[in-house]
């Protein structure tokens, strides 16, 4: 069923003769009366800019809370997870692609009908302790995601973004007194990577990661490492270098490896090796915590200080956890950063 409900749009300006700017994402977009911008899901009616995706959900799910994924913030616990058609990026390697891309591609906007007050509602009876706006882009579902994430808030939730990473400060700040936690990704550290298979810039990308850290949000950073296009060391070492110095060595690194999807079928997936390598790559860096999934025990935890395995995982599951109930390893007494650790 499509539904096209309006609702008044946070985060525009009036041009004049009907004419908007949108200042929710780094975009800006000019929309004409009539028009939609770059993400499809907000339009000018009149002079005035109208979310289409309001209460709108296209995907629930309840995930662990490392699927988002965040290995640092209370661990073991699940996620109630939402989505709404639409996205400002037009990543080629998109898993959901047909979701995010479907206003654009299909001219459609789809999903179930689901007020903030229902999310939460339905986050509290599977036993959920947080809520995450994921799987397209939460920028885009801005108004829905904020007044979601107060009552979540008001009700003991917690509230995760995984996101570009693509808002204006201004809007991240709004979202600032609810949000808890953050996925960030760092899809490359090239400019003309980020214009040639993402129609954005890297520029926002870095300035919001910086913001997040000052913000007090907690904060991971995921990097897809694509075969030949953006798996260069010195790519990969200067994201690392980024992370280290701008966010701190204790920021959790997850490097996920490249699967052919979308328009990138015929790249061939991330071989064990590039991904060892970029692992290497970042403990050069001081990076502290690295994950991939992909590896044997890459979604492990450990101490920093002495290498002891602290949170073993298989996939997703949590199979020991030798810090609950403590801040720190008990091998080496070295303290364990991240949000709700200790259970």
């Amino acid at each position: 069923m499509e539904l096209v409900d309006m609702k008044e749009a946070m985060f525009y300006e009036s041009l004049g003769d009907q004419d908007v700017r949108c200042d929710l994402c780094a975009h800006h977009c000019k929309i004409q009366e009539g028009q939609r911008g770059i993400c499809n899901v907000r339009e000018n009616q009149g002079g005035t800019l109208n979310t289409l995706v309001y209460g709108r959900t296209i995907s629930q799910h309840v995930d662990p809370v490392e699927k988002k994924p965040l290995l640092h913030f209370y661990p073991g616990s699940r996620a109630f997870s939402i989505a709404t058609p639409g996205c400002n990026f037009r990543c080629q390697w998109c898993q959901n692609a047909g979701i995010s891309q479907m206003p654009r591609e299909r001219q459609m906007i789809m999903g179930s009908e689901a007020s903030p007050e229902k999310i939460v509602e339905t986050a509290l009876d599977q036993g959920c302790k947080s809520i995450a706006y994921t799987y397209t882009e939460p920028t885009i579902f801005f108004e829905y995601a904020y007044d979601t994430a107060q009552i979540a808030q008001e009700r003991g939730l917690k509230n995760i973004f995984v996101t570009n990473g693509y808002m204006t400060e201004k809007a991240l700040k709004k979202i600032e007194p609810y949000l808890d936690a953050a996925n960030v990704d760092l899809k490359g550290f090239k400019n003309d990577f980020y214009r040639k298979y993402v129609g954005a810039k890297l520029e926002p990308v870095l300035e919001n990661l910086k913001t997040i850290k000052k913000l007090d949000i907690w904060l991971e950073v995921t990097t897809l490492v694509i075969p030949e296009l953006n798996d260069s060391d010195q790519e990969l070492r200067n994201a690392a270098k980024f992370i280290a110095e701008e966010l701190g060595e204790e920021t959790p690194w997850h490097i996920s490896g490249f699967y052919p999807a979308y328009q990138m079928q015929d790249v061939p997936p991330t071989s064990p090796e590039r991904l060892r390598n970029a692992y290497q790559i970042g403990k050069e860096e001081g990076l502290k915590h690295i994950y991939n999934r992909q590896v044997r025990e890459g979604s492990d935890t450990h101490c920093a200080g002495c290498g002891e395995t602290l949170i073993d995982r298989q996939g997703y599951l949590i199979t020991e956890n030798r810090i609950e109930g403590t801040d720190s390893c008990p091998n080496c007494g070295e303290s364990i950063p991240g949000v709700g650790m200790t259970g």
